[in-house]
């Protein structure tokens, strides 16, 4: 396995919607060194653009904390979320947007389509901290940030230290609203 970078705030391929994956070959090699490269940067969601890959691949692993049903990573390929209910606030931050933290509202509960490795379909529910994850790595692969859902108040706050995170990687300073 490797560690690979992670592309920060600034970079076009953020911006950008993925492309849905064809290419099945080797894609457990990319799929472990992402596992690798959340684990090493202590996150617990990973969407593939965010290692400068354009397709529709994410990785999923909140098996560590307290209170998580899911027992292993997860992986999601050609991932659609079909159906969203209820509304539920929680604080994200972002790999790609370091130092910056948020409290945002989503959906509490989402079913999905994806694809795994062998390149079965399957449905299913997620709610709780893994429902977030996911629609916080989907937006990735749609282009969009947790800072998008944000009042331009706030986002006037952080405009600074986004320019600064496009610039060096990093903010001066950490920003939780």
């Amino acid at each position: 396995m490797a560690l690979l970078s992670i592309v920060k705030y600034g970079d076009p391929i953020l911006r950008k919607k993925v492309k849905p994956v064809t290419d099945f070959t080797n894609l457990e090699k990319l799929v472990n060194d992402m596992l690798e490269t959340m684990s090493h940067e202590d996150g617990i969601g990973l969407a593939a653009n965010q290692v400068g890959k354009d397709m529709n691949l994410m990785v999923l692993d909140v098996s560590h904390l307290e209170d998580e049903t899911d027992t292993e990573p997860r992986i999601f390929v050609n991932i659609k979320i079909v159906e969203t209910d209820g509304e539920i606030m929680m604080e994200e931050g972002c790999l790609s947007i370091p130092d910056i933290r948020a409290e945002i509202t989503r959906p509490e509960k989402i079913t999905i389509s994806y694809q795994d490795l062998n390149r079965e379909m399957h449905t299913k529910q997620f709610t709780g901290l893994s429902s977030r994850v996911l629609q916080h790595e989907f937006d990735h692969l749609e282009g969009k940030f947790f800072t998008d859902y944000l009042a331009m108040a706030k986002k006037l706050i952080i405009q600074k230290r986004l320019k600064e995170i496009s610039e060096t990687g990093f903010p001066s300073v950490s920003v939780t609203l």
